[in-house]
Protein backbone atom coordinates (compact mmCIF):
# COMPACT_ATOMS: atom_id res chain seq x y z
CA UNK A 1 0.00 0.00 0.00
CA UNK A 2 1.18 3.57 -0.78
CA UNK A 3 1.53 6.11 1.33
CA UNK A 4 -1.11 7.94 -0.51
CA UNK A 5 -3.54 5.27 -0.42
CA UNK A 6 -3.21 5.23 3.38
CA UNK A 7 -4.07 8.76 3.58
CA UNK A 8 -7.15 8.41 0.96
CA UNK A 9 -8.30 5.27 3.51
CA UNK A 10 -8.05 7.73 7.04
CA UNK A 11 -10.24 10.38 4.91
CA UNK A 12 -12.41 7.89 3.37
CA UNK A 13 -13.56 6.73 7.00
CA UNK A 14 -12.88 9.55 8.97
CA UNK A 15 -10.20 7.74 11.26
CA UNK A 16 -6.96 7.03 11.73
CA UNK A 17 -7.55 3.95 14.10
CA UNK A 18 -4.71 0.93 14.55
CA UNK A 19 -6.48 -1.99 15.94
CA UNK A 20 -3.70 -3.89 17.68
CA UNK A 21 -4.35 -8.05 17.84
CA UNK A 22 -2.41 -9.06 21.10
CA UNK A 23 -4.15 -11.95 21.43
CA UNK A 24 -3.97 -13.63 24.24
CA UNK A 25 -5.50 -17.05 24.52
CA UNK A 26 -5.36 -16.33 28.45
CA UNK A 27 -7.67 -13.36 28.02
CA UNK A 28 -10.24 -13.86 25.24
CA UNK A 29 -13.51 -15.36 26.05
CA UNK A 30 -13.25 -19.05 27.54
CA UNK A 31 -15.89 -20.26 24.79
CA UNK A 32 -13.60 -19.64 22.33
CA UNK A 33 -11.36 -21.91 23.48
CA UNK A 34 -13.37 -25.23 22.38
CA UNK A 35 -12.83 -23.87 18.47
CA UNK A 36 -10.00 -25.60 16.34
CA UNK A 37 -8.66 -22.17 16.31
CA UNK A 38 -9.19 -19.90 18.85
CA UNK A 39 -7.00 -16.90 18.05
CA UNK A 40 -8.24 -16.90 14.42
CA UNK A 41 -11.93 -17.19 15.76
CA UNK A 42 -11.25 -14.24 18.21
CA UNK A 43 -9.66 -12.05 15.13
CA UNK A 44 -11.93 -12.91 12.65
CA UNK A 45 -15.19 -11.28 14.72
CA UNK A 46 -13.07 -8.21 15.95
CA UNK A 47 -11.78 -7.96 12.50
CA UNK A 48 -15.15 -7.97 11.27
CA UNK A 49 -16.99 -5.84 13.71
CA UNK A 50 -14.89 -2.87 13.87
CA UNK A 51 -12.90 -2.88 10.11
CA UNK A 52 -15.03 0.20 9.14
CA UNK A 53 -13.91 1.83 11.79
CA UNK A 54 -10.28 1.70 11.38
CA UNK A 55 -7.68 1.86 8.96
CA UNK A 56 -4.60 -0.53 10.19
CA UNK A 57 -4.74 -3.91 12.29
CA UNK A 58 -1.29 -4.29 13.85
CA UNK A 59 -0.99 -7.91 15.23
CA UNK A 60 1.82 -7.92 17.99
CA UNK A 61 4.06 -11.06 16.41
CA UNK A 62 5.00 -12.38 19.95
CA UNK A 63 1.88 -12.99 20.91
CA UNK A 64 1.69 -15.83 18.08
CA UNK A 65 5.34 -16.74 18.10
CA UNK A 66 4.32 -17.55 21.91
CA UNK A 67 2.28 -20.67 20.46
CA UNK A 68 4.72 -22.41 17.95
CA UNK A 69 3.62 -23.79 14.78
CA UNK A 70 0.10 -23.24 16.29
CA UNK A 71 0.59 -19.44 16.94
CA UNK A 72 1.93 -18.79 13.20
CA UNK A 73 -0.68 -20.75 11.44
CA UNK A 74 -3.05 -18.26 13.58
CA UNK A 75 -0.96 -15.48 12.39
CA UNK A 76 -1.18 -16.60 8.67
CA UNK A 77 -4.93 -16.99 8.77
CA UNK A 78 -5.35 -13.64 10.14
CA UNK A 79 -3.39 -11.99 7.30
CA UNK A 80 -5.06 -13.66 4.68
CA UNK A 81 -8.42 -13.06 6.12
CA UNK A 82 -7.46 -9.20 6.23
CA UNK A 83 -6.09 -9.29 2.83
CA UNK A 84 -8.76 -10.93 1.18
CA UNK A 85 -11.82 -9.50 2.43
CA UNK A 86 -10.47 -6.35 3.41
CA UNK A 87 -7.76 -5.28 0.84
CA UNK A 88 -7.74 -1.47 1.90
CA UNK A 89 -6.62 -2.09 5.19
CA UNK A 90 -3.01 -1.35 6.16
CA UNK A 91 -1.45 -3.93 7.81
CA UNK A 92 1.49 -3.92 10.40
CA UNK A 93 3.27 -6.81 12.07
CA UNK A 94 4.83 -5.87 15.18
CA UNK A 95 7.66 -7.92 14.96
CA UNK A 96 10.62 -5.54 15.95
CA UNK A 97 13.01 -7.22 14.16
CA UNK A 98 16.66 -5.68 13.06
CA UNK A 99 19.42 -7.68 12.17
CA UNK A 100 22.11 -7.00 9.49
CA UNK A 101 22.61 -7.36 5.89
CA UNK A 102 21.12 -11.09 4.93
CA UNK A 103 19.44 -11.33 8.28
CA UNK A 104 17.01 -8.43 7.78
CA UNK A 105 16.85 -9.30 4.41
CA UNK A 106 15.69 -12.93 5.30
CA UNK A 107 13.16 -11.01 7.65
CA UNK A 108 11.58 -8.06 5.15
CA UNK A 109 10.84 -11.38 2.77
CA UNK A 110 9.20 -13.27 5.37
CA UNK A 111 6.45 -10.57 6.35
CA UNK A 112 6.62 -8.41 3.19
CA UNK A 113 6.90 -11.13 0.84
CA UNK A 114 5.45 -14.69 2.45
CA UNK A 115 2.75 -13.02 4.85
CA UNK A 116 2.61 -9.78 2.47
CA UNK A 117 2.02 -7.30 5.30
CA UNK A 118 2.01 -3.70 4.38
CA UNK A 119 4.81 -2.75 7.08
CA UNK A 120 6.64 -4.17 9.98
CA UNK A 121 8.55 -2.55 13.17
CA UNK A 122 11.95 -2.59 12.83
CA UNK A 123 14.62 -1.56 16.03
CA UNK A 124 17.13 0.75 14.53
CA UNK A 125 19.87 0.07 17.24
CA UNK A 126 21.76 -1.86 14.85
CA UNK A 127 22.27 1.04 12.43
CA UNK A 128 21.88 1.34 8.64
CA UNK A 129 22.92 -1.93 7.40
CA UNK A 130 20.12 -3.57 9.46
CA UNK A 131 17.28 -0.82 8.71
CA UNK A 132 17.56 -0.67 4.84
CA UNK A 133 17.09 -4.05 3.76
CA UNK A 134 13.82 -3.79 4.63
CA UNK A 135 13.85 -0.11 2.31
CA UNK A 136 14.37 -1.88 -0.91
CA UNK A 137 10.94 -3.44 -1.18
CA UNK A 138 8.15 -1.11 -3.14
CA UNK A 139 5.26 -0.04 -1.45
CA UNK A 140 6.13 -2.02 1.62
CA UNK A 141 6.85 0.19 5.08
CA UNK A 142 9.56 0.43 7.95
CA UNK A 143 8.65 1.60 11.03
CA UNK A 144 11.49 2.50 13.03
CA UNK A 145 11.30 2.49 17.00
CA UNK A 146 11.87 6.15 17.88
CA UNK A 147 10.16 7.18 21.29
CA UNK A 148 8.44 4.01 23.13
CA UNK A 149 5.92 4.33 25.13
CA UNK A 150 7.57 1.91 28.41
CA UNK A 151 9.24 3.13 30.67
CA UNK A 152 12.06 1.66 30.16
CA UNK A 153 12.22 4.01 27.33
CA UNK A 154 14.23 6.81 29.63
CA UNK A 155 17.09 4.28 29.89
CA UNK A 156 18.22 5.12 26.51
CA UNK A 157 16.36 6.90 24.04
CA UNK A 158 16.23 10.15 25.86
CA UNK A 159 20.26 9.85 27.01
CA UNK A 160 22.21 12.96 25.15
CA UNK A 161 25.14 12.11 23.12
CA UNK A 162 27.19 15.17 22.24
CA UNK A 163 24.11 17.20 23.74
CA UNK A 164 21.57 15.51 21.24
CA UNK A 165 18.44 13.05 22.44
CA UNK A 166 19.19 9.49 21.16
CA UNK A 167 15.70 9.12 19.95
CA UNK A 168 16.21 12.21 17.78
CA UNK A 169 19.87 10.86 16.64
CA UNK A 170 17.78 8.00 15.62
CA UNK A 171 15.43 10.55 13.37
CA UNK A 172 17.93 12.38 12.04
CA UNK A 173 20.23 9.66 10.67
CA UNK A 174 17.47 7.42 9.25
CA UNK A 175 16.34 10.30 6.72
CA UNK A 176 19.49 10.15 4.94
CA UNK A 177 18.89 6.13 4.14
CA UNK A 178 18.54 4.82 0.76
CA UNK A 179 14.53 4.22 0.99
CA UNK A 180 13.82 6.69 3.70
CA UNK A 181 10.18 7.68 2.42
CA UNK A 182 9.35 4.63 2.89
CA UNK A 183 9.72 4.79 6.67
CA UNK A 184 7.48 5.91 10.02
CA UNK A 185 7.87 5.97 13.02
CA UNK A 186 7.10 4.52 16.58
CA UNK A 187 6.03 7.45 19.12
CA UNK A 188 4.35 6.86 22.28
CA UNK A 189 1.16 8.67 23.43
CA UNK A 190 2.64 8.84 26.71
CA UNK A 191 5.66 11.06 25.05
CA UNK A 192 3.22 13.57 23.70
CA UNK A 193 5.10 16.49 24.83
CA UNK A 194 8.18 15.38 22.51
CA UNK A 195 6.05 15.55 19.40
CA UNK A 196 6.86 18.82 18.42
CA UNK A 197 10.38 18.87 18.54
CA UNK A 198 9.69 15.07 16.28
CA UNK A 199 8.00 16.56 13.75
CA UNK A 200 10.52 19.42 13.58
CA UNK A 201 12.79 16.18 12.14
CA UNK A 202 10.42 14.36 10.20
CA UNK A 203 7.65 16.60 9.16
CA UNK A 204 5.59 14.68 7.05
CA UNK A 205 6.40 11.42 8.20
CA UNK A 206 3.50 8.90 9.81
CA UNK A 207 4.24 7.63 13.02
CA UNK A 208 2.23 4.72 14.78
CA UNK A 209 1.30 5.93 17.88
CA UNK A 210 0.59 3.64 20.52
CA UNK A 211 -0.45 4.39 24.50
CA UNK A 212 -4.11 6.00 24.02
CA UNK A 213 -6.29 4.48 26.35
CA UNK A 214 -4.67 1.45 28.43
CA UNK A 215 -1.59 3.21 28.92
CA UNK A 216 -2.89 6.93 29.73
CA UNK A 217 -2.30 8.65 26.46
CA UNK A 218 -4.01 11.69 24.97
CA UNK A 219 -5.66 11.34 21.68
CA UNK A 220 -6.01 15.22 21.66
CA UNK A 221 -2.66 16.09 22.93
CA UNK A 222 -0.99 13.53 20.44
CA UNK A 223 -3.07 15.12 17.65
CA UNK A 224 -2.47 18.99 18.38
CA UNK A 225 1.26 18.46 18.79
CA UNK A 226 1.85 15.66 15.41
CA UNK A 227 -0.83 16.03 13.06
CA UNK A 228 0.08 17.06 9.21
CA UNK A 229 -2.04 18.66 6.78
CA UNK A 230 -2.14 14.47 5.73
CA UNK A 231 -2.91 13.81 9.14
CA UNK A 232 0.32 11.97 9.49
CA UNK A 233 -0.77 9.61 12.53
CA UNK A 234 -1.97 6.11 13.00
CA UNK A 235 -3.42 5.54 16.28
CA UNK A 236 -3.64 2.45 18.17
CA UNK A 237 -5.44 1.02 20.59
CA UNK A 238 -5.00 -2.36 21.18
CA UNK A 239 -6.50 -3.89 25.09
CA UNK A 240 -8.71 -1.17 25.50
CA UNK A 241 -10.36 -2.56 22.12
CA UNK A 242 -9.82 -6.08 22.08
CA UNK A 243 -10.77 -6.76 25.64
CA UNK A 244 -13.79 -4.40 26.18
CA UNK A 245 -15.87 -7.45 27.02
CA UNK A 246 -14.42 -11.23 27.42
CA UNK A 247 -18.44 -12.53 27.49
CA UNK A 248 -20.36 -13.48 24.32
CA UNK A 249 -20.52 -9.76 22.95
CA UNK A 250 -17.02 -8.90 22.91
CA UNK A 251 -16.76 -7.93 19.09
CA UNK A 252 -20.01 -5.97 19.79
CA UNK A 253 -18.02 -4.30 22.90
CA UNK A 254 -14.64 -3.69 20.54
CA UNK A 255 -17.28 -2.63 17.60
CA UNK A 256 -18.20 0.30 20.81
CA UNK A 257 -14.54 1.07 21.87
CA UNK A 258 -13.19 1.38 18.42
CA UNK A 259 -16.60 3.64 17.53
CA UNK A 260 -15.91 5.99 20.59
CA UNK A 261 -12.56 6.31 19.32
CA UNK A 262 -13.74 7.03 15.31
CA UNK A 263 -15.75 9.84 16.44
CA UNK A 264 -13.09 11.61 18.21
CA UNK A 265 -10.65 10.98 15.34
CA UNK A 266 -13.31 12.61 13.01
CA UNK A 267 -13.49 15.58 15.63
CA UNK A 268 -9.39 16.12 15.50
CA UNK A 269 -9.76 15.43 11.24
CA UNK A 270 -12.47 18.35 11.08
CA UNK A 271 -9.90 21.16 12.09
CA UNK A 272 -7.65 20.39 9.05
CA UNK A 273 -10.66 21.54 7.20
Amino acid sequence: MTTQELVDQIRKKKSFLCIGLDTDLEKIPSFLLDEEDPIFSFNKAIIDATHDLCVAYKPNIAFYEAYGVKGWSSLRKTIEYLNTNYPDIFTIADAKRGDIGNTSTRYAKAFFEDLNFDSITIAPYMGRDSVEPFLEFKDKHTILLALTSNEGAFDFQTKKIDGKELYKEVLSVSTTYKGSENLMYVVGATKAKYLKEIREIVPNSFLLVPGVGAQGGSLEDVCACGMTKDIGLLINSSRGIIYASNLRDYAEAAKTKAKELQIAMEKELSRLN
